[in-house]
């Protein structure tokens, strides 16, 4: 089943490529990543690492449904959520980045790491994305948490 999912996450993410072929050519006998068109099938919003895995920690809930797919780039300290395109969305917020149209988007294979780039939630080829209210909303409660801590991971001087 997960071979499956794979094969259809594959499938689905490559066709984002102008050569899809040579994508997964690349990502089976190159380095492991594809530089990929966003605006299209996807657009990605990036947020900084904390911020992400928090957020990404809170749709991991019974009562939503799966996360889409969930990008980290463990170097440059990210998290990248796919969602909808949507050339209108205007996205706000401190080290907040939405990649649309006319933007390329380093990924790795959906069934395996690449360098700094992996997948924290992979794309299982439904199609399936992130909800933008849903992401927002957790993306909210998620810094409020994160600047309800912030002051007591500053103070270390106990």
């Amino acid at each position: 089943m997960a071979n499956m999912m794979w094969t259809q996450g594959v499938e689905w993410l490559a066709a984002a490529a102008p050569d899809p072929r040579a994508c997964k050519r690349g990502w089976d006998q190159g380095d492991g990543i594809a530089l990929l068109e966003a605006g299209r099938f996807w657009d990605v919003l990036s947020v900084p690492d904390e911020l992400g895995l928090l957020t990404l920690d809170l749709l991991w809930r019974p009562s939503l449904p799966v996360p889409g797919p969930t990008l980290v780039d463990m170097e440059a300290h990210r998290v990248g959520f796919f969602l909808p395109p949507d050339p209108e969305s205007h996205w706000i917020g401190a080290g907040v980045r939405h990649t649309g149209r006319g933007a390329w988007v380093s990924v790795p294979p959906p069934y395996r790491p690449a360098g700094r780039l992996e997948w924290l939630v992979p794309p299982d080829g439904t199609g399936r994305l992130h909800a933008p209210v849903t992401l927002e909303i957790a993306l909210r409660q998620a810094n409020g948490t994160l600047a309800i801590l912030s002051p007591l991971h500053g103070d270390v001087s106990n």
